[in-house]
């Protein structure tokens, strides 16, 4: 009579629970042979105190290889002993011994899903919990800031910087403020509800902010490992940090991070605002830690290389890959390939990215553009730099020209005056053609800006104006993103400007000037507006590069090439040809009046 039900059994203890979800994680998520090189590697790796077993920070750096110069690793090392706390976040930090860095391994390298069927998002907040401090004075800056108004542009014109959220904007939608994933892992578990309630609840987002410099730091060290396969190490990378290409790497982390905040005025990023730009501007921001921390499921004691003589069906020797990119150019390195692998998956940029046209080389005509681009059959991303133009206009017949083709400006300009280099681009999957009738393009097709703030502007299903090509005598030539084709506006009595999109890009056919133009209150148009600048602005601008990279393998580079080949074979014949008279001068003279060979025409031979 005196026995205890069973179901009043006593609950387990957080170290059980701890316990049986860590091995739950290494059965499910690691396989055989994974789990036996992350266990070979904690022993090497760990120091021992008083029995227990643990990694410290300067061991974990010594192992991922983290350069000294970036200043990451307080702050990784700040992170981990956060999610290594998982499931019980209210316990953190943690000191990381073999089950904290399960939690850490299967979080960090997202194989956590094969257990807890959970989204993006919900590791998105506890990355957010892993960064973030928690200061009293941080927040009343960032609320007095919000009562400000600084989302709205200034009463000078110019654009303030970048929204930053009204006071209390940083609360989630979810009142409770549960982690969704430390509730999934409780699930798994089958552990009951009332053991979980409130355990979660020490650390929420409310109050909450990611000190930019950390968050910089972070940006740089993401930008680095962003090509990283697991079978290489961060070493191999090691003149990325070094000279020009580290002053690259810290500009390019220094435009992303202003997609967040204006440093000059915000001293952190809310969730708010990591929750709002994260999904359209960087939805793979964080990809480069799946396999930086994948090295701990490689053991050096397994090199089966060393016995390929012995053992027939033993792994080979590691082949050289080739590099992850080639060439100099203006615009494009890889710090800016790294950019662009933060919303264009990375499979498709690194060692497969060639270019096709550069305005430097090649000549800055439609002509140009249209013969090495056109061919292409796959994916291609646009690439177009510039200096912004002064207002009013500095007096040069050809800039002024083209203010006239356009309507007034009506914006302030997208970014502070004293960063006035500008960075826009489109990534097309769909063949460049001529539109003489109608844009070309599909839901894929991005808008985008890298510099001097990273700005993403998805395609947008209200209408298809996605990008069109035109070339004289057809009204407003030139190259656009987002503009409605001059066809629908002919009957306009604006007929004589170009009709700019409220989301677009246009690149007049000199390859002169371009025009950026976010209309927000407007929105309607091909492309969405930016999640972070909630206003209106627009960027005029002198080109100053201009690039087109076509995204593939190698079968698309031969059929490229074969191309190139016959255009080069029929131009080499249209030279040679010969009329009959007798007068190679003469005939070679009139086959240039008629515009068929000659260096000087718009669209030359390939000679």
């Amino acid at each position: 009579m005196g026995q205890t039900l069973s179901g009043e059994a006593k609950p387990p203890s957080k170290d059980q629970i701890r316990t049986h979800l860590a091995d739950k994680f290494a059965r499910k998520c690691f396989e055989p042979i994974e789990l036996y090189s992350f266990k070979d590697n904690f022993r090497s790796l760990a120091d021992n105190e008083q029995n227990v077993r643990y990694l410290k920070e300067d061991t974990i750096t010594r192992f991922l290889e983290l350069p000294d110069i970036l200043a990451v690793s307080p702050i990784l090392f700040h992170m981990l002993t956060y999610i290594g706390a998982f499931p019980f976040l209210s316990d953190a930090p943690v000191i990381l011994g073999i089950e904290q860095m399960t939690m850490v391994v299967v979080i960090m390298t997202e194989r956590y899903t094969k257990v807890l069927t959970k989204d993006a998002s919900s590791r998105r907040k506890l990355l957010f919990k892993s960064l973030a401090v928690y200061d009293r004075k941080l927040s009343e800056i960032d609320a007095e800031q919000s009562d400000a108004g600084l989302s709205q542009p200034s009463s000078n014109g110019h654009a303030p910087g970048f929204a930053i959220d009204e006071a209390g904007d940083d609360l989630d939608d979810d009142t409770a403020e549960d982690d969704e994933l430390v509730l999934a892992a409780f699930d798994s578990l089958d552990i009951n509800d009332a053991f979980k309630t409130g355990d979660s609840h020490a650390a929420t987002t409310h109050g909450a902010m990611i000190p930019a410099d950390n968050f910089r730091k972070l940006i740089m060290l993401l930008l680095l490992v962003s090509p990283l396969d697991a079978t290489e190490h961060i070493s191999s990378y090691a003149d990325r940090v070094t000279g020009s290409a580290l002053e690259h790497l810290r500009a390019t982390a220094e435009n992303i991070l202003s997609a967040f905040i204006d440093v000059e005025k915000s001293p952190g990023i809310t969730y708010a605002q990591f929750n709002r730009i994260l999904p359209s501007n960087l939805p793979f921001l964080f990809n480069g830690f799946n396999p930086l921390f994948e090295h701990f499921l490689f053991s050096k004691n397994l090199d089966f290389s060393k016995r390929k003589d012995s053992l027939p069906g033993a792994m080979p020797s590691a082949i050289a890959r080739p590099p992850l990119f080639q060439g100099n150019n203006d615009i494009l390195n890889l710090s800016v390939i790294s950019q662009l692998s933060f919303f264009i998956n990375g499979s498709e940029l690194f060692r497969r990215l060639r270019l096709l046209y550069s305005g430097r080389k090649a000549g800055y005509s439609m002509g140009s553009f249209e013969s090495r681009v056109f061919n292409w059959r796959a994916p291609t991303i646009l690439l177009v730099s510039g200096i912004r133009l002064s207002d009013p206009p500095s007096g040069y017949r050809s800039e002024d020209v083209f203010h006239n083709a356009l309507p007034s400006k009506r914006f302030p300009n997208g970014s502070p005056a004293d960063r006035d280099r500008l960075v826009f681009g489109a990534f097309v999957r769909k063949p460049w053609r001529y539109t003489p009738r109608e844009c070309f393009g599909d839901e894929d097709t991005l808008l985008f800006q890298l510099a001097p703030t990273h700005d993403v502007f998805p395609a947008s299903t209200l209408n298809r104006d996605y990008a069109a090509f035109l070339k004289a005598p057809s009204a407003h030539p030139g190259i656009s993103f987002g503009c409605p084709h001059p066809r629908k506006s002919q009957s306009s009595r604006y007929a004589t400007l170009r009709n700019l999109g409220p989301v677009s890009l246009f690149i007049d056919s000199s390859f002169e000037y371009g025009v950026f133009t976010h209309d927000y209150s407007s929105r309607g148009g091909a492309f969405a507006t930016s999640p972070s600048r909630k206003y209106d602005f627009q960027e005029r601008f002198e080109i100053v590069d201009m690039e087109v990279w076509g995204c593939g393998d190698n079968e698309e580079e031969e059929v490229q090439r074969k191309q190139w080949e016959w255009e080069a074979r029929e131009a080499e014949s249209r030279r040679r040809v010969n009329l009959g008279t007798g007068d190679i001068a003469a005939d070679r003279a009139l086959l240039e009046m008629a515009g068929l060979i000659g260096t000087n025409r718009s669209g030359g031979s390939m000679g």
